[in-house]
């Protein structure tokens, strides 16, 4: 009950970022419904057009690389995929280095849905944080960059 008189308790900031951030993620999942994607397949588009625009890639990316950028097991990142290249969003090919390994692009398709999709995430997130004024928003940036930074005791 002590933490209920102190709303600044770690227990209640923790409950209260986490249900923030699950708001966040259930509006964003309504928002890529339109587009018939997953939050995993919109992520797994964004990092593979990320990783198109390293001059210093191969011209994709294996599964794995996919699977450990995605923070998912191998097994969930061949799914993803398998279900990106059925709508023709993304293709596999043979890496030009490895024969035996698989590069995974994006089509033409995939790279506008992912243009589309990122114009609607940026008008989804300045609504979401509309509520916020511009000095409570650079406030939040500076915490939260403060909670991802490298911590002192772990």
């Amino acid at each position: 009950m002590a933490s209920r008189k102190n709303p600044a308790s770690p227990g209640d900031l923790s409950e209260l970022f986490h249900r923030s951030f699950r708001l966040l993620r259930h509006s964003w999942s309504q928002r890529l419904a339109p587009f018939e994607l997953t939050p995993h397949q919109f992520r797994a588009l964004h990092t593979l057009t990320r990783n198109a625009a390293d001059p210093h890639s191969a011209g994709g990316m294996r599964l794995k690389d996919v699977a450990e950028r995605l923070r998912i097991a191998a097994r969930s990142a061949t799914e993803v995929i398998d279900h990106l290249e059925a709508k023709g969003l993304v293709a596999r090919g043979a890496d030009p280095v490895d024969r035996r390994a698989t590069l995974v692009t994006l089509t033409d398709a995939g790279r506008e849905l992912t243009e589309q999709v990122r114009t609607a995430h940026r008008a989804h997130t300045e609504d979401y944080f509309s509520r916020l004024d511009a000095a409570e928003r650079a406030e939040l940036a500076r915490i939260l960059g403060k909670l991802s930074g490298p911590a002192e005791h772990q």
